[in-house]
Parts: structure tokens; C-alpha cells; sequence
């Protein structure tokens, strides 16, 4: 059974198969998180990523890590909160699931998640870590891979509320 690990901290410095970009649709970098990615990976990382003609709500595309300790950089594109009646619990869950399938296809081990639209995209944190938990645990559950998924926290109220979830 793979282990569900939770840390507060920086995603661009974890040394694991392959960590999650929470992109927006065009995949040529952002605020938050993207940012982030982006300034740790390097220039190499924006060169990749306009090869890929951006990325659909719910889906993700992969590329290499470059600078990153982690191997991939998973890209996926989350919902932005319009209220929760335009299909944003589907579209979170897919994010996930699609990142996964992802890291499965490329035999990642372990992978690790940031907070997807909890930011900018204004998606409720506590309703948001619960799609995570859910459908990280599902596919776990099906799957049997990968080894080791972790949930990367930023904030104080985002980590909280994840380490209530996940009983640790």
C-alpha cells in the first residue's frame, strides 16, 4: 500500500519521481506555485512546456524536471471556483486522477501534489484538499502505485486542514 505522506514546505525542493504543477491552461508560467516551478526548473522548463500547446481544465501534460531535484514536472490545470455549480468537483478530481496516470505511464514512484486552486483560482481550501485526499486514495486503492505520495502544503490553513484529513 503506498504511503500518504503530508509536509509544509517547498515543492521545488522535494527529491522525488515527480511533482505537480498546479498551471494555468496555457502552461507558460504564473503566479504561485507555477511560478515557482518555473523560476527552479529553469528557462529549459518554459522552452518544454511551449511544445506542448497549453493544457485543458482537468487534464495534465509532463515534462522533464530540468534544474528541479524532481525527475517531472507534471503540469495539470485546475478549475477556477465559479461557485461550485459549473462542474469544478469533477474537474479537481480529474486533475488528480490525470496526474497519476500520468506518473504511472512514466513508472514515477513517488510524486508529490501542491494545493491545486486553492489559490488565485479561489477554490474552497477545505472542500479542495478533500477531492485530493479522495482521489489520490482511490486511484492508490486501484492501482496499487505509486509508492509515495506526498501533499505539499504552502500555508498554515491549507497544512491544518490536510493533516486533519490524512490523521497525522
Amino acid at each position: 500500500m503506498a504511503e500518504i505522506t503530508l509536509i509544509k514546505g517547498d515543492i521545488t525542493l522535494l527529491d522525488t519521481d515527480a511533482i505537480v504543477n498546479a498551471a494555468n491552461s496555457s502552461l507558460l508560467g504564473g503566479g504561485g506555485v507555477d511560478g515557482a516551478i518555473h523560476r527552479a526548473a529553469g528557462s529549459e522548463l518554459l522552452d518544454a512546456c511551449r511544445l506542448l500547446n497549453g493544457c485543458p481544465t482537468g487534464q495534465a501534460k509532463i515534462t522533464s524536471g530540468f534544474n528541479l531535484p524532481a525527475q517531472y514536472v507534471i503540469h495539470t490545470v485546475g478549475p477556477i471556483w465559479r461557485g461550485g455549480n459549473s462542474n469544478e468537483t469533477t474537474l479537481l478530481r480529474s486533475c488528480y486522477t490525470s496526474s497519476l496516470r500520468l506518473a504511472l505511464e512514466y513508472k514515477c514512484t513517488s510524486i508529490a501534489f501542491p494545493n491545486i486552486s486553492t489559490g488565485i483560482y479561489a477554490y474552497p481550501k477545505k472542500a479542495a484538499a478533500e477531492t485530493a485526499v479522495e482521489a489520490v486514495r482511490n486511484f492508490v486503492e486501484e492501482f496499487n502505485t505509486p509508492q509515495k505520495v506526498t501533499f505539499v502544503c504552502f500555508d498554515d490553513e491549507n497544512y491544518r486542514i490536510y493533516k486533519q484529513l490524512l490523521n497525522v
